[in-house]
This record gives C-alpha cells, structure tokens and sequence, in this order.
C-alpha cells in the first residue's frame, strides 16, 4: 500500500487547502481584480435581473442594459445557481473556481496515466502544475483554470472510451469538452491529444469515427455562441469582449515585444526563475535524447498554442493569465527534465526549491493591502445616500471595481472625464443621477470644484447629485 505522502491526492488536497487562505477576501486584488469583478457582475445579474444564460450583464453598461458578449457564462451560472440556495455571497465564485480546477488537477493526473506516462512523470507534474501560476488562478473568480480543468476531464473520458469503448465514456467527453471550449476557447488546443489517438492503426475505425462525431458538437457550439451569438448581442447592445486580434496583427505584436512574450513563458508560467529553467532543461534533453514520444506531447501542443498567442497580440504579453493554457505541457516537460535525475534527493530539493519561489512569489494575492479596504465602505454608504435604481457615474478608470462594490448601475469614467461639462451633461441626459468620486484615484481631485449638490464627502469618496430621473 502507498503511503498516503506519495499519493497525488495528498498534495492535491493539501494544496486546496493552502489555497483556502484567504478565500473569503473581497476581490480587491491588485491583479487582475477587474476580470474577477465583471465575472461576479453577471452572476450578480443573473440572481437579481434576469436568469437567462444567453443573456449575460455588467453593471457599468453605460445606462443601458449591460448586456455583453463574452465567453459562454457557465462558471457564473454555477455562481449564481449557488447564491439561488445559499444567498448571495462574493467568495463563492472564489471556491467554486477551487474545487473545480482542484479536480482538473487530480485529472490531469489521470490523464498522463492514461497516455501511458509513468507514474513518476505524472506525479511530478501534477505537483508543478499545482504550484505554477495555476496556484494562484484558480482561486479567482475567472474561468482560465476552471475551463481547462473541464477539458482535462473531458479528454481522459475521450481517451478512455478509445481504450475501453464505453458509452457513458464517450458521452461525458462530448459534454464536458464542449463545456469547457465554450467557457473559453483555448480550453481547444486540448483536442490535439485526441487528434493525436485518432492516428493509431490499433484503435477501431469505428471508435474513431464515432469519438470525432462526440467532437462536432463542441466545435459547432463554440463557433456558435462566439460568431453568430456574439455578435449578434455585439450588434444589439454594443458591448464586446477581445476575440483577439487578426494574426498578421498579433504576430507584428509579438515580434515587437518578443521579450515580454518570452517572459510569460520563462517566468510568469511558474512565477519565478527555477522552475522556468527547469522547462528549459526539458526542451533540450527532449532533443538530445530524441525522446519521441515527448515530442509528440509538445510539439503539437505547442504549434496550435503558436496560433492562440498570435490571435492574441499584445493580449498574450499583457496578461499573465494568458499562458496559463499552455502551462500544464511545461510542467510535463519541466516534469520530465526531473525524471531524468536518479538522485531522489535532488529531485526532492529541485521541486521544494522551486515550490517555495513560485508560492512565495504568489502569497500576496492571498491578502487584501490596506490601501485597499476603502473600497468596502462605498456600499453602505450608497445604501445611505443613493437610490437602489439610480444610475450613478464612478471615476475607476476603467475599472469597474467600485461599480461592482457600490451595487449600483451606470458609468465608469476617468478622473478628468468627471469635470468635462459635455460628458456629464450627455451622461446626465441619459438618466445618471449621481457622481460618486474616488479620491484615492488622484491627488489632484482633492482640488475639484464641481458644480453640483454636494450630498457626501469624507476621506475617501465625494458623492455628487447632478441629475433627476426625469431628465
């Protein structure tokens, strides 16, 4: 019998646990809260305006409906289907994120077994995957962790059916794979592993055809909702979320900033320089030692990732999150330069050491920064000074933070919009009521004089009366 430290669902749950630190911070973290703050928008939405998930809505609409296209809603939903029985609460997308790509985790696991790694390859890279950039993704309310850990779930159950031929196999690889593609398009570049069995002279025609026919509706789905769905609702309500960019675009971008590019790859991929190095290693040995079957693992892989980051531009070397697809190959990779490693010991210190920086380089998104905690007053103090229908207008530059935090509708501005006559007078035509200003954003809005009914100020917001619902 195995004892329990060398069983990969030790770590995984260990991992779940570290990662519940924190859970029920506010989204107010310095990275990337705005992504987090429009998924929690729509499942806000869809509990309190409208349920229908073809119809998904942000609060900073521009004193429309709000309505958007964007990726298919289903992380949301299951937000949402939650505060339906509980109540509304903004750490349970946080933990549904958890669970789910602790899952993917456990799957991605599996799944290396199931194509025939060895089960220290597999171990390993579970073990990097967990505390790369996923360690700190996947407790985010946003679908780049949960969307490939779907998909990992759903490629074991299609592998799985080739191996042996079970109906609810092949069943729960058509539905959980069109899931995840729909939750996120790059979730596809996972179809390659499948694409790969087809080519197997040992797997039945039939198994074949019958596993490309599960694949269709995936594909018809997915081009679907972001073709036709999207663009009709694009059309209609005039917001749009990033499709990417066309390659020629993307690829000029990239070989303008090769180097931040790069650095997604080399260090934002494990958070830190070790393990980064580690993948390196992989990449050489794999060609040194004309490891085939790894070259097929990567190679691959990586040609239809080419295709994403260049679809992507400057997107890819803006966001970190946006290799995050692509990370659970390096961590093979990385996995398979350890292996090669007889001494355990210094296989041992390699993955503590490399643990340690990439965990030590993401705990702070594990902690809300004081400078922070402001934002959590504004809602009571709405609740004291402004109308739960009125529509209001907020300087997030951008960020729709504290549109989100206030639980009010409207308009997101830049500070020097707020004191720009003809933009307030068409916001005000349109039906805004209320300027609530943050001074925090700038200094020098300490020095604005507006000519509106003051009705609030304190240290941190200013709360202006510019307009009446019957305008």
């Amino acid at each position: 019998m195995k004892r329990y430290y060398t069983r990969i669902e030790f770590w995984i749950i260990i991992f779940f646990l570290i990662r519940l630190v924190g859970i029920t911070n506010p989204p107010l973290e310095m990275g990337h809260s705005w992504r987090q703050i429009t998924g929690l928008m729509v499942s806000r939405n869809f509990l309190e305006v409208d349920a229908n998930i073809l119809y998904p809505r942000i609060d900073d609409g521009n004193g429309g409906t709000g309505i958007i296209g964007m990726e298919f809603p289903s992380m949301n939903y299951l937000y949402f289907l939650t505060a339906k029985i509980f109540g509304y609460t903004h750490w349970y997308g946080r933990l549904i994120n958890l669970l789910v790509s602790s899952l993917g985790l456990f799957f991605f696991y599996k799944l290396l077994r199931k194509v025939d790694f060895d089960e220290r390859i597999a171990f390993i890279s579970t073990i990097l995957l967990a505390v790369s950039i996923w360690f700190r993704f996947s407790r985010k309310m946003m679908p780049d962790t949960y969307c490939i850990s779907i998909m990992f779930i759903g490629i074991y159950y299609g592998i799985a059916y080739l191996k042996e031929k079970k109906l609810h196999q092949i069943i729960l690889y058509m539905l959980l794979c069109s899931l995840a593609v729909l939750s996120k398009i790059p979730a596809g570049i996972y179809f390659v592993i499948p694409g790969i069995y087809l080519l197997n002279k040992h797997i039945a025609a039939k198994q074949k055809w019958i596993l490309i026919a599960a694949t269709i509706p995936s594909l018809v789905l997915t081009y679907w909702w972001y073709f036709v769905w999207d663009v009709e609702l694009s059309k209609k309500f005039g917001n749009w979320f990033n499709l990417g960019k066309p390659i020629g675009t993307g690829f000029s971008e990239i070989m303008e900033h090769y180097d931040e590019a790069l650095n997604n790859f080399f260090v934002n991929s494990f958070s830190g320089y070790l393990l980064g190095l580690v993948f390196v290693i992989g990449l050489v040995f794999i060609f040194i030692k004309k490891d085939k079957k790894m070259m097929i693992a990567f190679f691959p892989l990586f040609i239809v990732f080419l295709v994403y980051i260049f679809k992507s531009g400057f997107f890819f070397y803006h966001h970190s999150y946006y290799i995050i697809p692509f990370v659970p190959v390096m961590a093979l990779i990385s996995a398979y330069a350890l292996s090669l490693i007889k001494n355990k010991w210094v296989v041992l210190i390699l993955l503590v050491a490399g643990a340690g920086e990439s965990i030590a380089n993401q705990q702070h998104d594990f902690f809300t920064k004081e400078s922070e905690k402001y934002k959590m007053t504004i809602e009571p103090l709405m609740e004291k000074y402004v109308p739960k229908t009125a529509l209001i207008v907020l300087n997030g530059n951008e960020n729709p933070q504290l549109n989100y935090l206030s639980h009010r509708k409207g308009w997101n501005c830049f500070d020097n919009q707020l004191s720009d006559s003809s933009y307030i007078n068409k916001i005000v035509a349109a039906r805004c009521e209320y300027m609530i200003v943050d001074m925090h954003s700038n200094p020098e809005l300490n020095q604005l004089n507006l000519p509106y009914i003051k009705v609030f100020e304190n240290e941190d917001f200013m709360i202006f009366k510019i307009g009446n619902p019957t305008n």
